[in-house]
């Protein structure tokens, strides 16, 4: 009994449509064994049947000599008078589809068949795989994209917004901030709080506070001021009276 499949992921998809492009393999299992192996470049031995038949009119002569002989390898094109087509074959895809490869598991790996938006950029991968990969540098260490020399110099020229802090920040970290303001906007939520920042909002939005603390300020002293002076008229008065009654 069949069992039902759910639609097929985006990556899924991608993988099948790869898988169709390429073109069927020319050597069928059937005749595996009497062809020539392009790989190792040595015949296959021929199946038992056909090398000792029931026959005995022929021999085992002319069956070897109708196999097939081994087609000679064709020779690297110039790249300079070779076609497009033929450039693009021998001396691109072969370098550039494995660097593809990669990027589909590293695309994966950063979730994009999952998400709209991811910080994963696709160039900068691929560019980075290539420079890395490349046979001039096999035993240098590995460099970063950015840390790449054309690619300074092409930034200093065409400078870069910087990527979004949503893109950047890792599930952990967005379920911290998340949680972090949701207990403050509870908190923010109790009545003793609301009445607080209600009364710090109407200082704010009183712009004589500044004159209305200086008018205060000059009135407290006034104020003291005044019993100072009424203090020592007091004082006064009662001393010119001790002195009048002593006369």
């Amino acid at each position: 009994m069949a069992v039902a499949q759910g639609p097929k992921t985006l990556w899924e998809q991608i993988c099948a449509e790869y898988d169709a492009e390429q073109p069927p393999f020319p050597y069928s299992p059937e005749t595996k064994q009497d062809s020539v192996s392009l790989d190792t470049g040595i015949l296959q031995p021929l199946h038992t049947k056909q090398l000792y038949s029931a026959s005995t009119e022929c021999s085992i002569a002319p069956k070897i000599s109708s196999l097939p002989t081994l087609a000679p390898l064709p020779a690297a094109p110039n790249p300079k008078t070779c076609s497009p087509r033929e450039y693009l074959e021998y001396y691109i895809f072969p370098i550039l589809l494995p660097g593809m490869a990669e990027l589909l598991h590293q695309a994966k790996k950063e979730k994009c068949f999952e998400r709209k938006r991811t910080k994963f950029i696709a160039c900068d991968f691929l560019t980075e795989w290539l420079y890395n990969q490349n046979p001039k540098r096999k035993d240098e260490p590995f460099t970063e994209f950015f840390s790449i020399p054309f690619v300074k110099d092409w930034l200093k020229d065409h400078p870069r917004p910087p990527i979004p802090l949503s893109l950047l920040l890792s599930e952990e970290e967005a379920c911290k901030i998340i949680q972090s303001f949701w207990r403050g906007y509870r908190v923010r939520c109790d009545t003793e709080v609301q009445e607080l920042r209600q009364w710090q909002k109407q200082l704010r939005e009183d712009k004589n506070i500044i004159k209305r603390v200086q008018e205060f300020w000059t009135k407290q002293e006034t104020k003291v001021l005044e019993e100072l002076n009424s203090q020592h008229l007091s004082a006064s008065r009662i001393f010119t009276q001790r002195i009048t009654r002593l006369h």
